[in-house]
């Protein structure tokens, strides 16, 4: 019997033959959009007419019924540029107040809707991590499969309204909101026609219902004390309250600023950048046992625990590695805040992570790109940036104890002390 032994080549060379092109699956997608919006847009227009169904003119004719179709048109969304045909509504109604014909707006895609919200968002990133407004169309054109709606004018145009936006959100009034909790930070950005960087300040509060938002956001000469405390001068005038607690990165001019315009408000060093830096001042070969011993200080269960890890890696580092050891031990009270609030809090509070996640594709790049062209466009993109990352921070564990620390409560290793004058105060190991 002849036994028939299949080739491998054409196994691979049938299942080449058999998956679809990467340029066929992008059309698959796109064309799975548009029969769902083509459906909602008309599920949408059905429930319009129908609301109106019983009104009928004195003939006893419907007055508002479907008239066709809109002209084809373009609309950029995050699967490709899609071809839409709204269905249309002939609404015979008249509005009592201003004696004109109710016109019907789709919720879904109103008539100057272009592109949706996610590109919108896309822009500001794409600006700050150095493309050009004239980059925008063969970057995006590829992957939509048009630059139709992004040319350099519209792209210039949307600059200016974020612009415009930032000023309106650098000048609104802070008296009505309650920051409890404060991220400070400082962000470099390159500027395309300009020597120095863009720095921004960057403030992320905890508002008392656990929701996470941006307070302030401007640019400022290097980190600098007056650069900081020109910020928050500008925030208490514009009515903010002194925060309970305030992270930020050791090395700012914050903490001087903040010393001088919210005194009350206490603070707690980034444990992010304390490890980064006490491990800058170690050999390579002494980084895991370090890294182990910084973990039993951040990580214990009780401010006692973590006082016994501090001593124990002085005692471990300190004969051969002062300058290291010193970073710890010259700022423990405020390594150790995060202690004296609800333990549900303190995933949150031991480092400025909403600042860092939210701008670690810009701040980590090692490769100097060309930036945005100027410091008010480099502000205006960075404000975009926060503003559409904003809508997915998620609150605070444990939401509710927020409003307690701005009431004043004691909490002692992140537990809640109902009778604070009966319970003893902790002490060092």
């Amino acid at each position: 019997m002849l036994t028939v032994v299949p080739d491998p080549a054409d196994s691979d060379r049938n299942a080449d033959a058999s998956a679809p092109s990467p340029a066929l699956i992008d059309e698959l997608v796109r064309e799975g959009a548009r029969r769902m919006l083509a459906e909602a847009l008309k599920a949408e227009v059905d429930a319009y007419i129908a609301a109106f169904a019983d009104e009928r003119d004195e003939t006893g004719r419907r007055l508002v019924v479907r008239n066709g179709h809109h002209q084809p048109r373009q609309v950029l969304t995050s699967a490709g540029a899609i071809e839409v045909r709204a269905p249309r509504v002939n609404d015979k109604r008249i509005d009592e107040t201003t004696g004109e014909r109710r016109r019907f707006s789709s919720a879904i895609l109103p008539p100057w809707c272009r592109k949706s919200p996610a590109i919108t968002e896309v822009l500001p990133l794409l600006y700050l991590h150095g493309l050009s407004t004239g980059d925008f169309v063969p970057a995006l054109g590829q992957f939509l499969g048009t630059g139709h709606g992004l040319s350099a004018p519209v792209i210039t145009k949307l600059t200016e309204q974020w612009k415009a936006e930032q000023r309106a959100f650098a000048a609104r009034d802070l008296s009505n909101v309650d920051y409890v909790y404060l991220w400070a930070d400082g962000i470099h950005v390159n500027i395309r026609l300009e020597e120095h960087k863009l720095c921004l300040l960057v403030l992320i509060g905890v508002r008392a219902d656990g929701r996470k938002e941006l307070v302030a956001l401007t640019d400022g000469y290097r980190e600098s004390t007056e650069s900081w405390a020109d910020l928050l001068r500008d925030c208490a005038r514009r009515g903010m309250r002194a925060p309970v607690l305030a992270i930020g990165d050791g090395a700012l001019g914050f903490w001087s600023a903040l010393t001088e315009v919210f005194p009350q408000a206490r603070a707690q060093r980034c444990w992010f950048h304390k490890i980064a830096n006490v491990l800058g001042a170690l050999p390579k070969s002494a980084h895991p046992g370090a890294k182990k011993a910084l973990a039993e200080i951040w990580n214990t269960e009780s401010k006692d625990h973590a006082l016994a890890a501090v001593a124990a890696f002085e005692a471990a580092y300190g004969a051969k590695f002062p300058k290291a050891v010193a970073k710890v031990t010259d700022d423990v009270e405020e390594l150790l805040a995060f202690y004296d609030y609800p333990a549900e809090h303190w995933r949150h509070l031991r480092t400025t992570n909403p600042i860092e996640s939210t701008f670690a594709t810009v701040r980590h790049r090692t490769k100097v790109t060309k930036g945005p062209g100027s410091r008010a466009a480099g502000l205006a993109m960075a404000f975009k940036l926060i503003e559409s990352a904003q809508r997915r921070w998620r609150a605070l564990n444990g939401a509710h104890l927020v409003a307690l620390v701005r009431a004043g409560a004691t909490f002692i290793d992140g537990k809640l002390i109902e009778r604070p004058a009966e319970s003893p105060v902790p002490t060092a190991a």
